[in-house]
This record gives structure tokens, C-alpha cells and sequence, in this order.
């Protein structure tokens, strides 16, 4: 497998893999082509270092071609397995080992997958990639989405996505030791969308709609209004009190404002995929 993430070791790269622990942990693999048991296992430690992106570089040392580097790492089984950070060895395994029992060893040392998940979700936040960081936060499990630090970035991306219901539920429950100056910020943004969508002609909107509640023509202005300020469920959910009962109301014209407001908000936008769901469901 050609990677980054991957190296042959020899006499003539050793010293340079082993020192480049100094920076990135090493893990080196001891195998053979001539035990089956080693050699069976590359495939998914070559996966599993895909998976980890960069977090540490797999040194791959077969040691039938390198039997004096072997004899330097005292090597008694096949596989073997050492990890090394800093020059020096902070764990092994012995023998043949289910893939799971790598893992085990390199989460003892290493950050786990969903932190590293959760590092690269708060680095496209800071690249305004906000959908894409929503994505891999949603794919946290819930006992890290419910940790403050994380509650932040999902209100943060909710409000940049214009989710603000789902933004306020995340802001409504930050520990006290996290309402800092990053929370007060996106309280401020929450207070400016909620005056900025709420105009006199939305309110106008709402009224004449309350009046006359199976006016389709007034539906679709206000709904227009309400993604024009980001209050695209709400949109979505008035369009689709009248496209349930009826796909061509008003020839049609519901449904392609609906069409529409999914198309501009995105296919990675959890909203739009509910409802782009419930229309298929009508269509098909």
C-alpha cells in the first residue's frame, strides 16, 4: 500500500524511522514472509494507520531481509509489535493479536479516533467550513457531544448553518465553566439573527397567513422571507403542510420553492435531508 503514513525499514533508513519518533510515534512491525500469521495482518494494520491519518507513522521491518536490525530490537516472536514516541519503547505486543488489541494498545498512547474527529471538525470551523465540521461533529458519540467545548462547535456551526432552534438547545445547556467570551459571541450572533428575521414584513407575513391559513400564495412569500433569513425549517416545514396534502399546489409553484430552498441550503444540511426524505417518500 502506498502511503504517507507507511515505511519499509532497512539498514540504510533505520536510524532515520527511529529518530523521527522525536516527532511522530513509530509503530514498528516485525513480520515475515514466512510466517503466515504476520503476514496475514498487514493488510488491516495498513488500514487502521490509514484510518489514523498521520498520527503515527507505521515502520514495516520484515525480518527475514533484516535479520541484524531484528537481533538489535530483540525479537522473539513474529509478529511483534513496538511502539515508540521520543526515541524510546512505550509499548508492544507479542505474537499473533487480533487488530483490536493494536488498538487497544495505541489508544493507551495515542488520541482516540473520535478525538481526532473532533480536532479536525475545530479546524475547518476556523477555515469557515462550517457543514463539513457539522458532519463530523454530528458523528461524535453522545457522551462527547454532550461535553462543552464540543456543545460550543455545534451551536457554532448550527448558527452558521441556520439552524439557530438546534444552536439555542446546544447554548442553553454550556456549563457555567465554559460560558466564556467564544459563548458570549455566539450568543451575540444568535441575538442579531433573531432581530434581522423577525422584520415587520415577515411579521406582516405571519399575520395574514394566521388569518387566512390555506392561502398558498401567502405561504410561499413567507417562506421565501423565512430562508432569505436563514429560518429554513421553518420554510420547509410550511411548505410542506400544503405539498403533504396536494404536490401541485398553486401548479407547482410550493413545490419548486421547496425544491429550491433544499437545493441552496445543501445535500450535507441534516434539515434539508428530512425533508428531502419526506418528498421522496410522496414521489416514490
Amino acid at each position: 500500500m502506498q502511503s504517507p503514513y507507511i515505511v519499509d525499514v532497512n539498514q540504510h533508513n533505520f536510524r532515520q524511522v527511529l529518530e523521527s519518533s522525536a516527532s511522530t510515534p513509530i509503530l514498528f512491525y516485525f513480520w515475515a514472509p514466512i510466517s503466515k500469521e504476520s503476514a496475514q495482518m498487514i493488510p488491516a494494520l495498513q488500514q487502521l494507520t490509514q484510518q489514523y491519518s498521520g498520527i503515527f507513522t507505521l515502520a514495516m521491518l520484515n525480518c527475514q531481509d533484516e535479520q541484524a536490525i531484528a537481533a538489535q530490537f530483540g525479537v522473539q516472536a513474529l509478529p511483534t509489535i513496538a511502539l515508540f514516541i521520543n526515541g524510546q519503547p512505550v509499548d508492544g505486543i507479542g505474537g499473533p493479536q487480533p487488530i483490536e488489541a493494536v488498538q487497544e494498545m495505541l489508544n493507551r498512547h495515542l488520541p482516540s479516533q473520535d478525538e481526532m474527529m473532533l480536532n479536525q471538525a475545530l479546524d475547518l470551523i476556523q477555515t469557515q467550513q462550517h457543514q463539513q465540521a457539522l458532519t463530523l461533529l454530528l458523528a461524535l458519540p453522545e457522551d462527547l457531544k454532550r461535553k462543552g467545548d464540543v456543545k460550543l462547535a455545534l451551536a457554532d456551526c448550527f448558527i452558521e448553518t441556520g439552524q439557530t432552534e438546534a444552536a439555542k438547545v446546544e447554548l442553553e445547556t454550556i456549563p457555567l465553566e465554559y460560558q466564556d467570551g467564544y459563548y458570549k459571541s455566539l450568543m451575540a450572533k444568535l441575538e442579531l439573527h433573531d432581530q434581522a428575521s423577525n422584520s415587520p414584513e415577515i411579521q406582516s407575513l405571519e399575520t395574514a397567513l394566521a388569518a387566512n391559513p390555506q392561502d398558498a400564495k401567502i405561504a410561499v412569500e413567507l417562506a421565501t422571507q423565512y430562508h432569505q433569513v436563514k429560518r429554513d425549517e421553518e420554510a420547509l416545514e410550511l411548505l410542506w403542510g400544503f405539498l403533504k396534502s396536494d404536490l401541485n399546489t398553486l401548479d407547482g409553484e410550493i413545490k419548486k420553492t421547496f425544491m429550491d430552498i433544499l437545493s441552496a441550503i445543501g445535500q450535507g444540511n441534516s434539515i434539508a435531508g428530512k425533508y428531502r426524505r419526506q418528498l421522496y417518500s410522496l414521489l416514490y
